[in-house]
């Protein structure tokens, strides 16, 4: 058998169980790392600005998020084409869906970024964030637009190399962007040394000064070790997608951004109904949501996993090995997430202080969220398990809407219709009953859905199709299962 390229490991071999985790465990390390840098910088702006500062940095994140949500769905589809391309050892399909992802994202993220800046007052009062903290999120929030570019070319380039076998990558340069972000944090929002005193907004830039180094540096990093996705030469007319790949792209991908609209927009509606809670209640959500992800981290990287093993061998024609690296992840996703949420509860007070002060009124409020809503991320984890299954063979529509339900006519209704019957508690409850939904649907997509009979693959390049019509590949009847 062919040895992989270089710079990109081979998933469709080996043990199930050790090679998921194997990969699985790089990938939480980076989530571990970028949620302590937001953690950090909640404490260092809680601490220096108060808790108005810490309400609005939230409110911010959330906008930013749904920003970010709006061109992210490409980079995934595209992360699904290079899997199942290198699956097949096909290095040039790779390529060309790489160079269309950039090509999309990255100037998608440009005009997302300039409507960001003028509607940003907008989308705050629309977001009922509160007074004393709508001034400084709108600040944060711009400073942070201006980052948005040079932020998903980062991200597009680790969903990648990830696609490709290589989860290592990605997770030293994100240690190099949470040293920057966390470093130059305190130094900008006090002015130390020779800076400048910047407030909330000096947050926000070392935020983008770490964005722009980290994504500048996997750049460089991808042509100096001439890793399998990096593109030279006449491969740079593929940063212009043609027609046929962009079909695909925006086809598989715009579902995939809709969930995440959807997920992005049902937390900024939850986030209206707990600013209508007052100042306290709105800092204990944020310090929630401080330690919710924390509890999520191993679902993400166990579903980033399976999602690239399961392209992976799907492009390989080994579907016989699909269902078991699925069994794998649940697994590993329960044990995991369980030992994170019972960790956090035991000790929620000290780390909560963390960002409030231990005498803030927020705490109690806190803890008491985190008793009812954070074993939810169990259910939570199942789901984004089955998903990245199902995802992996181009089949988008599903989850998007079984999201779309437990998301509003079950979590929202529960969180609305609930109030006026045992008060602020609906919702908190919403996200078990709202989860539990999900998992459901999922599971019964999973087993009777129609997922694995569909075929994704990268169109040929009508340029290029001759000089590659004899080459050596897997017949595309290999993408479907046999029996």
């Amino acid at each position: 058998m062919a040895q992989p390229p270089k710079g990109r490991k081979d998933l469709t071999v080996g043990p199930i169980g050790t090679t998921l985790l194997t990969f699985a465990l790089p990938t939480l390390a980076s989530n571990v790392l970028q949620s302590l840098n937001g953690s950090i910088n909640s404490i260092w702006v809680g601490r220096f600005l108060g808790e108005g500062a810490l309400a609005a940095t939230s409110n911010a994140n959330i906008i930013m998020f749904l920003m970010f949500s709006a061109v992210f769905g490409f980079g995934m589809a595209a992360t699904i084409l290079i899997g199942q391309s290198m699956g097949r050892r096909d290095i040039e399909a790779a390529r060309r869906a790489f160079g269309s992802a950039i090509g999309m994202v990255v100037g998608g993220a440009v005009v997302i970024a300039l409507l960001g800046w003028v509607f940003a007052p907008a989308i705050l009062r629309l977001l009922a964030t509160p007074g004393d903290a709508q001034a400084l999120a709108l600040v944060y929030l711009r400073v942070i637009f201006l980052g948005l570019p040079l932020s998903m070319l980062g991200v597009l380039i680790q969903m990648g190399l990830r696609g490709s076998g290589d989860s290592i990558t990605p997770m030293w340069f994100m240690v190099l962007s949470v040293v920057i972000d966390s470093t130059m944090n305190p130094v900008l929002i006090e002015g130390l040394g020779p800076f400048p005193r910047m407030g909330i907004a000096g947050s926000a830039t070392a935020t983008l000064l770490a964005a722009a180094v980290s994504s500048l540096g996997l750049l460089i990093y991808l042509y100096a070790r001439d890793l399998p996705i990096r593109l030279r030469g006449h491969e740079l007319k593929w940063l212009i997608p043609e027609a046929a790949l962009m079909r695909v792209i925006v086809a598989k991908g715009l579902p995939m951004g809709a969930q995440m609209l959807v997920m992005s927009t049902a937390g900024l509606t939850m986030v209206g109904l707990v600013n209508r809670l007052g100042v306290d209640t709105a800092a204990a959500y944020a310090v929630s949501q401080q330690l919710w992800t924390y509890i999520q981290m191993p679902a993400m990287a166990i579903g980033v996993a399976v999602s690239s093993m399961v392209a992976q061998n799907i492009g390989a024609g080994k579907w016989e090995r699909v269902d078991a690296i699925t069994r794998a992840g649940l697994l590993y996703n329960t044990i995991i997430t369980l030992v994170v949420i019972a960790a956090i509860i035991l000790f929620d007070r000290p780390v909560m202080s963390l960002f409030v002060g231990s005498a803030s009124p927020a705490i109690p409020i806190a803890r008491h969220i985190q008793l009812i809503a954070s074993w939810t991320f169990v259910m939570f984890g199942a789901t984004m398990v089955l998903f990245s299954t199902v995802r992996s063979n181009g089949s988008t529509i599903a989850p998007l809407v079984i999201l779309i339900v437990t998301l509003y006519p079950i979590r929202l209704g529960i969180a609305l219709l609930g109030q006026p019957v045992i008060g602020p508690d609906a919702l908190w409850w919403a996200f078990p009953i709202g989860s539990a939904a999900s998992l459901v649907l999922a599971a019964w997509f999973y087993r009777r859905g129609t997922w694995r009979s569909h075929v994704l693959v990268v169109p040929p390049d009508p340029e290029e199709g001759e000089e590659h019509a004899h080459a050596g590949g897997e017949p595309a009847g290999r993408l479907q299962p046999t029996g």
